[in-house]
């Protein structure tokens, strides 16, 4: 008997644990954009975050939750130490406010939450009506738990296996803090925690000193979890939020402890019942270590500073700045910082663009070496992104979300693309021409000049298409493509004009062919871009590929049959390849 009792008692935990999950994602899908802004809005002063913190924390049912939220603020710099503690305070106390509504017996309303929250879930596209209708299903679905754990837990009431159990693990108050604090902390959840204990209490499988006890565990469990996942190991600042959090529920646990008979005692002889009765001191106990330590938060974040320093670092220009973990539980947030970091990813693609073109014009090889450093950190920041949009992936997007997730994974690759090309095409004709000493006539260094700023205009059409989605722009990007290729084709027949002229052997670069320049990027994007002018067969050897573009490019240019076109030629050809990629 005490097999399958341990057995119905882990799966109503699990259903009770799946429960506060479909209550907390429904929150954040639906509510989440806004109750970030509240947050942000309400930090003027400690007693304002302390609202706040409780309000957000008593609908999301989750102080884990609320504690990344406000750690990835005060990491950024956008929320000051104080009122960060006061939001803690107050999620403390939010946490408490669901367990108090569930003591009370009301498991006979879940079929009523199962069958509005169903309609709304079926009403239809994703909605914030359907993500409502989550939230009633979760709630259904935590009072259908508690029901199962009662009726689970009162037939075992007599077994001596199950009370043996019971006895050895609450028999002494540490180990019960102990024990409460290392399953709250496994499960994630003071507030399923806290109705396990309940449940056990109002069984009789628990004393009411003993269930005191597990409460102040649970209490303790929920601060260390914002420990492990909130804090960045790099950064020791980091972590003053959660341990000052810690500290706050390790001195109230203190302070409470050695009452812990004299206070069981007297809520047993107000409130006979044993789970309302324990929902009562965890509510009481949130609130007055709230009011103790509301007012001596300047001197503890003082302490924090001093023990937990800024670290100051060099920016790791490589790094993701915007790809913010604890946003993954809100699509729309989340996806709103991969774009933000796909931009800073298009700033660096723009900067390599830019001094790859000026290292061109000056022969500064310092600026080449800089655009191959900069191609690994764009390398780096595509890999960041597209692993931070996969993790998104993971939850239930709808149909728009996912085909943003999509939009921003493509431009991400494109981008990489594009720094590709830059490093490995631009920058190899950049050392090219500054290792042999050639240079641009007056005329083609001017028209190379105007080639690349229309690229880089472009390029910034392309960024701003990409962030609004607006129609009009994405037409004259559209419109600007075919321009450029116009102009490149423009270019490339003055350049031939010039050499059928004669230039002077020692000002003429002899370089491959724009053919062979870029056809290896070109191909990468045939489908979306126009095919290169000429390739051989992809099974030809490559010694056959070679000398099929050599007579190729003899014939383009019969008034110089012996040279190889130029530096000139390949530029504008790689620049507008490189855009291709984003139109």
């Amino acid at each position: 008997m005490g097999s399958l009792v341990l057995l119905d008692l882990m799966g109503g935990v699990a259903l009770l644990l799946w429960g506060l999950h479909m209550v907390h994602s429904g929150i954040l899908r639906a509510f989440g954009p806004d109750l970030r802004l509240l947050l942000a809005k309400a930090l003027s002063n400690r007693f304002t975050a302390f609202g706040a913190g409780l309000g957000l924390t008593a609908l999301l049912q989750s102080s884990t939750a609320t504690a990344l939220i406000t750690s990835s603020f005060t990491s950024e710099g956008l929320v000051s130490l104080v009122p960060a503690l006061a939001i803690m305070l107050g999620a403390n106390v939010g946490t408490t406010l669901i367990v108090q509504i569930l003591s009370f017996n009301i498991s006979a309303v879940a079929p009523v939450l199962f069958i509005i929250g169903l309609v709304a879930f079926r009403s239809g596209p994703r909605s914030r009506v359907k993500d409502i209708g989550r939230v009633f299903i979760g709630l259904g679905l935590m009072l259908l738990a508690l029901h199962i754990l009662l009726n689970t837990l009162a037939p075992a009431e007599n077994a001596p296996g199950v009370r043996v159990f019971m006895n050895a693990i609450t028999g002494d108050p540490v180990l019960c803090i102990l024990f409460a604090a290392i399953v709250t902390w496994l499960v994630h959840s003071s507030v399923a925690s806290v109705l396990l204990v309940m449940s056990l209490a109002y069984a009789h499988f628990v004393t009411p000193y003993a269930a005191l006890a597990l409460v102040l565990g649970a209490n303790l469990g929920s601060a260390i979890n914002p420990i492990v996942e909130g804090a960045r190991r790099d950064n020791p600042a980091s972590y003053r939020l959660p341990l000052g959090n810690l500290v706050n529920r390790l001195a109230g646990i203190l302070l409470v402890a050695p009452f812990l008979q004299p206070i069981a005692d007297l809520l047993i002889s107000w409130q006979p019942d044993a789970a309302k009765a324990t929902a009562l001191f965890h509510i009481a106990f949130n609130v007055v270590t709230a009011a103790l330590f509301i007012g001596l938060l300047d001197g503890m974040a003082r302490l924090l500073k001093a023990l937990l320093p800024e670290r100051v670092k060099e920016a790791d220009a490589s790094g993701p700045r915007y790809l913010d973990e604890s946003a993954l539980e809100t699509p729309s947030l989340a996806l709103a910082d991969a774009a933000r970091e796909t931009l800073h990813m298009g700033d660096h693609v723009e900067i390599m663009l830019r001094k790859v073109m000026a290292a061109m014009m000056t022969n500064d090889r310092a600026l080449v070496d800089q655009v191959s450093q900069m191609d690994n950190s764009v390398d780096s920041l595509d890999e960041a992104i597209k692993l931070y949009v996969t993790k998104l992936t993971r939850g239930s997007l709808d149909e728009r979300e996912g085909q943003r997730a999509m939009e921003i994974v493509s431009f991400a690759i494109n981008l990489e693309h594009i720094g590709d090309i830059i490093d490995k095409n631009l920058s190899e004709l950049a050392t090219k021409k500054i290792k042999r000493r050639f240079q641009f006539s007056a005329e083609g260094a001017e028209e190379l000049s105007a080639f690349h700023k229309r690229t880089m205009d472009s390029l910034r059409i392309a960024f701003g298409v990409f962030m609004s989605g607006d129609v009009n722009e994405a037409r004259k990007l559209l419109a600007e493509k075919a321009a450029l290729r116009n102009a490149e084709l423009a270019a490339t027949e003055r350049h031939l004009d010039r050499l059928r002229e004669g230039p002077k052997p020692s000002r003429l670069p002899r370089f491959i062919s724009t053919c062979c320049a870029t056809s290896g990027a070109s191909t990468r994007t045939s489908a979306r871009s126009p095919t290169p002018c000429w390739m051989p067969p992809a099974n030809s050897p490559p010694i056959a590929r070679r000398r099929a573009i050599w007579r190729h490019c003899r014939r383009r240019c019969p008034a110089a049959p012996d040279q190889r076109s130029s530096v000139f030629d390949a530029l504008p050809r790689c620049l507008t390849i490189s855009m291709m990629f984003l139109m």
